[in-house]
């Protein structure tokens, strides 16, 4: 049986806290490993990107790449946090040529559409709403099982795809 390795971010504790638990008590196998930061860097060493500290052109130069070990089927990140949010930390990976292709969700206590909107159309697979409930982690099956296929079958993810149409926001009532 497959394990997934879930890379959750958050500066809240709880929040933290909410989503190892929830992912662990996941209808979908229960088989998660799960990874948390307390920030965007964090997040960024972890996956083994490092930001150069030069930033006299305001280019933000990530370095090696290839040295990732670590293989991270799904990132869940606050959007709201100190020095780097939820939204930079998406962008970040989605520029890096060996992360880009980990699906991305975006979770939030604000309903800001315009935030919402702009998350998704920098390549955030989701974006739900705190407290993030097990309805939604249920949510997650199909973007895991994207990235196993990906790994253990290659190059035939072009038959999956990604389906654009497949983005969708979660509003809690």
């Amino acid at each position: 049986m497959a394990q997934f390795h879930v890379l959750a971010v958050d500066d809240s504790v709880i929040d933290r806290m909410l989503i190892e638990r929830l992912l662990k008590t996941s209808s979908f196998h229960g088989n998660y490993l799960v990874t948390v930061v307390d920030s965007g860097s964090k997040a960024l060493k972890f996956l083994g990107l490092v930001e150069d500290e030069v930033r006299n052109e305001k280019v933000s130069s990530i370095a090696t790449e290839a040295d990732q070990v670590v293989e991270v089927n799904l990132i869940i990140t606050d959007y709201c946090m100190p020095g780097m949010t939820g939204y930079d930390l998406l962008r970040k990976i989605k520029e890096s040529n060996s992360l880009k292709d980990i699906p991305v969700v975006i979770m939030s206590s604000e309903n800001v559409p315009s935030r919402i909107n702009r998350c998704l159309e920098e390549g955030a697979e989701e974006f739900f709403l705190k407290p993030v409930q097990q309805s939604d982690v249920n949510k997650l099956k199909p973007h895991l099982l994207k990235t196993k296929v990906k790994n253990v079958g290659g190059d035939q993810t072009n038959n999956i795809g990604r389906i654009e149409n497949n983005k969708r926001c979660y509003i809690q009532n």
